[in-house]
């Protein structure tokens, strides 16, 4: 199995000129810095909580159809289905229909439900099944929860005050702890 971004978000949950706020941050001069804090303390937020923040289109990847009838998606949560398509042994994709599948976004983790028994296996060995789907709270960074929103202000900042270079044998600066408990209703449960 493998995941790969195949359409990033149109916009960042938070703005830049909400960042500079929170931080009382009058000039321009760290703005690129800033932005840069921005994207990549998103990306870790998603990283850490398999979540996608804005709308972003991904591909999960399959060598093959799993026994049970569902397929649980790596990343919630889960907007739509773009496409299914299996290949064959030449790399031609053959578009499966939606019809056959339901997506289930009430799980903690969303799933693919195989309406059917079928057996359309790719004749590809490895990746042979691609799913395309939509995942993330919605368009814009209104549709962000307001906690997520506010843990990203907080480690924009942190990021912003504790940017001296370190080494990779010396522990990084913590996270706060409050960015860690904005986030932990968000975290997906794991069963072992």
């Amino acid at each position: 199995m493998s995941l790969h971004l195949t359409s990033a978000p149109a916009v960042e949950p938070i703005t830049l000129a909400e960042a500079k706020a929170h931080m009382r941050v009058d000039t321009t001069d760290d703005d690129l810095l800033i932005a840069a804090l921005i994207a990549t303390s998103r990306l870790q937020i998603e990283a850490a909580l398999d979540l996608a923040l804005i709308h972003q289109t991904w591909s999960l990847f399959l060598d093959a159809w799993p026994g049970s009838k569902e397929i649980t998606l790596p990343l919630s949560p889960a907007a739509s289905l773009v496409a299914i398509r299996t290949y064959d042994q030449n790399d031609l994709a053959t578009p499966l229909p939606l019809t056959s599948f339901q997506l289930d976004t009430a799980q903690n983790a969303p799933r693919l439900m195989r309406k059917s028994t079928f057996t359309s296996q790719p004749l590809r060995h490895a990746n042979g099944i691609e799913i395309s789907f939509i995942a993330g709270f919605g368009a814009t960074s209104a549709d962000v929860p307001a906690p997520i929103r506010h843990a990203l202000l907080l480690l924009v900042a942190h990021w912003y005050d504790h940017r001296d270079p370190a080494e990779v044998t010396i522990p990084a600066t913590k996270i706060p702890d409050i960015v860690s408990s904005l986030l932990a209703p968000y975290r997906r449960t794991r069963l072992v």
